[in-house]
């Protein structure tokens, strides 16, 4: 026999390497062959419900990083909960109609024009389905557990039929009507916008001043008065009905140069504006307040005979311009607002492709918009109303798809009134928890200050608004209608609204008063697609069993606030009264390294499947709890490396728990906590306070901090105290010790405890550990989070410990000082004498555990702080530490200087301790001996 076959070393075939990439898709294949998510839910029949509700990602590309945040995060909540008592399913769902996708067929070659909208609806229809199984495939490769047979997708009937029924509920209560006024409207798309459709680039402009001659004063002016009239879009300048003026500013008439006209502008704006105009010699006449020019008329700059009216408005300010502001009711909310107050014709010149039309004048007729500046400030200069103009930079809004500017036009569209509603919807967001709680006060101000919701689109790809004409033109949307249009669609899908005429579309016997003759045309606009997913409360919390309404949590990207987290919160408001939510956590944008947003034009991207190729899965979904997601997020292929070191530190820890706990039997060889040594009293208890810790940050979903209270306890628990000394108890005392048996206990339970936290988070690694410990539940996936226990005895077995750490980190310096000075080669050689107080040498006599071998020491002398000598080391008045070499040889056993070694005859190179142990279990190597 060997010396070592007398030694406990563990033994485990679970290995150092992980081989994630190859054995995390074979562990997927398991779970799907089993049916986990299945088996989970069935276990969990009958226990409270916590549901989150996923926002649908839009079909179209391969997953990105921001992707794999967001679904794992989900993931981590939903499989934490569904292992603590919670019935948590999870439906994934995806966003499928829209101009996305309609770009796609575009850039394929299709033209929607040149076929049916049917046929066309076909390929759109084809092309969303072929992405969903696409990208349903890398989520599932990333982990991510739930009713992947079963999504909802919004182009199915059911979904279909719910958001009509929505859309009916909200007509039915007088918050759907059709209006022209100002939306954002995309030229570049043909379509009108929603706001959470648009991005913001710089881009540079004209700033130009011009002069509208007065024509009626209203006893205020004279005729020969000019106002000085500023815009930013000289290009509306053809439309203009208006100019707004702030009533309780101070206005100078004056002239300059001593030209006989004189001038109207914002007092506080002269001084800055004359010198940019390189106007001298003012002279004002009066100065008059802005409420004085209410209903003044001028000339418009380019026609004489259309008056334009003064107005006030409180949007004029006098930070820049001239205080009298160009109003074109037809473009922008603000100019719509005043001039619909005054009773102005809404004018609105340009058509669905950004190109102004006749009505603007010959000039401009045809021309794109863009291009239309240049003549209007041509016609300014022909007409001698051009003061001056310049070029300046500012933030402008972008078809976030087409990346091409967009414009404020009015034109006849379908809105959904969000002013009739929002002291409702502001009430029920003060009923929602947020996290972080700044999210609360940004979603309060967006309803807070938008504008009634545009929820038509012209487009085909999507739901279409399910409302008829009359032979008058009223339009009709009763309850009996849609919800005729909601069954046609359950049963047939939206495409039936484009292969049947209005007739055959309207509930059998259908009439109208306005359609005497029973002649009906049928409405061709979509719904906005944010109507879409804003109606996923009805069209799959309250349509499917295993869900509930309103859902317990909302998770979404930051940028939601303006998008499904606001389109939800309205369309719930507006069918059942109540937010669709209880909670809502939102997260930051997924950045490069640099800081820079990911673009594939850029290049910076990095693809979550390829870091699964090189790392694997599990590595992306510990880097997820690795980062502060509530703000913007940088990522780099350097960071996973990072993550990949952590992910070792876990694997090899676990590995060595799993080796010294395999022979270890919970059931026949467990010690009861209150027969343990001190020590182990002192672990149990640090892993119940880091249970409870860690469960508490899942509640809160704290991940980062969930992330340092698992490492910290790994890292400063484990491996810096507890397994730094462990193998002299695993590996030298008898297999069936106490000592060793109370240890293996310890590690058995914290095993098992950080298996089960950690299955969250590194499902595949945690699945693959299960299998070495003995439980009952064949997966991991379907056991329960670990109870924190709290022992009678735990305060004063912290206190106790606390005290004992402290002194440790004493030795620890003392034997580093004695390692440099050359005294000792590594703790094992040390003899160590602490000189204490007598309260801490009553302290160590009712430890209750070796203390020696905890230190890791050779030889420990507890003497009297009296009796310390001079050279050895203070530490404060109660202890001084003197470290030196020990006497004695090396036992070939436990590797200890002991100066009883050889004092058992038969074992003359092993301690006292050693050959006692080996005696008993080993007694023919008395007479045998051992090899060399």
């Amino acid at each position: 026999m060997r010396v070592k076959d007398t030694l406990n070393l563990g033994k485990t075939k679970f290995k150092m390497r992980g081989n994630l990439p190859v054995k995390e898709a074979e562990r997927e294949t398991l779970w799907e062959t089993n049916n986990l998510y299945q088996q989970r839910q069935k276990l969990n029949e009958g226990k409270p419900s916590f549901v989150l509700h996923d926002g649908p990602p839009y079909a179209n590309g391969d997953i990105h990083m921001g992707h794999a945040l967001n679904k794992i995060t989900k993931d981590i909540i939903v499989r934490y909960k569904s292992m603590s008592g919670f019935r948590a399913p999870y439906v994934p769902g995806w966003d499928t109609h829209g101009l996305p996708i309609e770009q796609q067929l575009k850039k394929a070659g299709y033209n929607r024009k040149e076929m049916s909208v049917t046929e066309f609806r076909k390929l759109c229809r084809d092309y969303a389905l072929e992405q969903v199984e696409k990208q349903k495939a890398e989520f599932k490769r990333l982990g991510v557990s739930g009713d992947w047979d079963n999504p909802y997708i919004t182009l199915k009937p059911e979904y279909e039929a719910a958001q009509v029924k929505t859309f009916g509920q909200m007509a039915e209560k007088g918050l759907i009507y059709k209006g022209l006024k100002p939306v954002i409207w995309s030229s570049s798309s043909e379509s009108a916008l929603a706001e959470a459709e648009i991005e913001y680039h710089d881009v540079k402009s004209n700033s130009v001043f011009f002069s509208e001659k007065v024509s009626d004063g209203q006893g205020v002016l004279d005729d020969n008065t000019y106002m000085l009239v500023w815009t930013t879009t000289p290009w509306t300048i053809p439309a203009s009905r208006g100019i707004s003026v702030e009533k309780d500013f101070d206005y100078s008439i004056f002239s300059h140069d001593n030209d006989s006209k004189k001038y109207v502008i914002a007092s506080e704006l002269l001084e800055k504006d004359a010198e940019m105009f390189g106007w001298n010699d003012i002279k004002v006449e009066k100065v008059i307040k802005g409420k004085d020019l209410e209903n003044v008329t001028t000339e418009h700059p380019f026609d004489k005979d259309t008056k334009i009216l003064t107005m006030l408005a409180d949007f004029v300010t006098a930070d820049s311009g001239t205080g009298l502001v160009h109003t074109a009711p037809g473009f922008g909310e603000d100019d719509y607002n005043v001039g619909k107050e005054y009773g102005l014709d809404i004018f609105a010149p340009v058509d669905n492709k950004g190109c102004l039309t006749k009505d603007a004048g010959s000039d401009f007729d045809g021309v794109f918009y863009q291009d239309a500046d240049e003549i209007a400030l041509n016609k300014l200069k022909e007409n001698d109303r051009l003061v001056h103009y310049l070029e300046y930079e500012h933030s402008y809004p972008f078809d976030w798809r087409t990346k091409k500017p967009v414009i404020y036009r009015a034109t006849p569209q379908w809105f959904a009134s969000v002013d009739k509603i929002r002291d409702q919807i502001l009430n029920e967001i003060n009923n929602v928890t947020f996290n972080p709680e700044w999210g609360q006060k940004r979603l309060y101000n967006m309803i807070k200050d938008r504008g009634d919701w545009v929820i038509s689109r012209q487009r085909v790809w999507g739901v279409p608004l399910p409302i008829f004409y009359g032979e008058d033109g009223e339009a009709i949307f009763t309850k009996e209608v849609t919800d005729h249009v909601a069954d046609l669609f359950r049963e047939h899908g939206s495409d039936i609204w484009f292969e049947k005429d209005a007739k055959d579309l309207l509930p059998e016997g259908f009439t109208s008063e306005h359609s005497p003759n029973g002649i009906f045309t049928k409405e061709n606009d979509i719904m906005d697609v944010w109507f879409d997913s804003g109606s996923s409360h009805q069209g799959v919390l309250a349509e499917r069993d295993d869900l509930t309404y309103p859902a317990d949590l909302y998770l979404e990207g930051s940028d939601q606030y303006r998008g499904w987290f606001n389109s939800s919160l309205i369309t719930s408001v507006a069918y059942s009264g109540h937010a669709p939510y209880k909670n809502l956590l939102s997260q930051g944008f997924t950045l490069d390294g640099k800081g820079h947003k990911m673009s594939k034009s850029l290049g910076n991207t990095i693809a979550p499947n390829d870091v699964i190729k090189q790392m694997g899965a599990d590595i992306i979904r510990l880097w997820v709890t690795s980062v502060d997601s509530s703000a913007d997020v940088r990522v780099s292929m350097g960071n996973f490396k990072t993550v990949g070191e952590s992910y070792k530190k876990v694997r090899n820890t676990m590995r060595y728990l799993l080796a010294n706990t395999s022979d270890f039997n919970p059931i026949e060889n467990r010690v009861d906590y209150s027969e343990m040594e001190s020590v182990d009293k002192y672990m149990m208890v640090r892993l119940n306070q880091m249970i409870e810790k860690v469960k508490n940050n899942f509640e809160k979903y704290e991940f980062l901090e969930m992330n340092r209270n698992l490492f910290q306890f790994i890292t400063n628990d484990l491996s810096a105290f507890y397994l730094d000394f462990a193998k002299d108890i695993l590996y030298i005392y008898s297999e069936d010790s106490k000592e060793r048996r109370s240890m293996q206990t310890v590690l058995y339970d914290i095993a098992v405890s950080l298996t089960k936290l950690f299955t969250p988070i590194i499902p595949h690694t945690t699945e693959e550990i299960w299998e070495f410990l003995s439980e009952k539940e064949e997966f991991v996936q379907l056991s329960e989070m670990p109870k924190v226990v709290n022992y009678e005895d735990q305060n004063e077995v912290l206190n106790a410990w606390k005290t004992f750490m402290q002194i440790r980190k004493n030795v620890l310096k003392a034997l580093e000082e004695a390692r440099d000075n050359k005294v000792i080669g590594k703790p094992s050689e040390a003899k160590l004498t602490l000189y204490v107080s007598d309260q801490l040498k009553d302290y160590f006599d009712n430890l209750n555990t070796d203390i020696e071998q905890v230190l890791m020491v050779s030889k420990l002398d507890i003497l009297s702080f009296n009796d310390k000598v001079n050279d050895s080391i203070e530490f404060n008045n109660e202890l001084a530490i003197k470290v030196e070499h020990a006497n004695g040889d090396v036992c070939e056993r436990c590797r200890l200087i002991k100066q009883d070694v050889g004092s058992n005859e038969n074992y003359p190179s092993f301690c006292e301790r050693c050959a006692t142990i080996v005696e008993q279990n080993y007694p023919e190597t008395a007479t045998d001996g051992f090899e060399e």
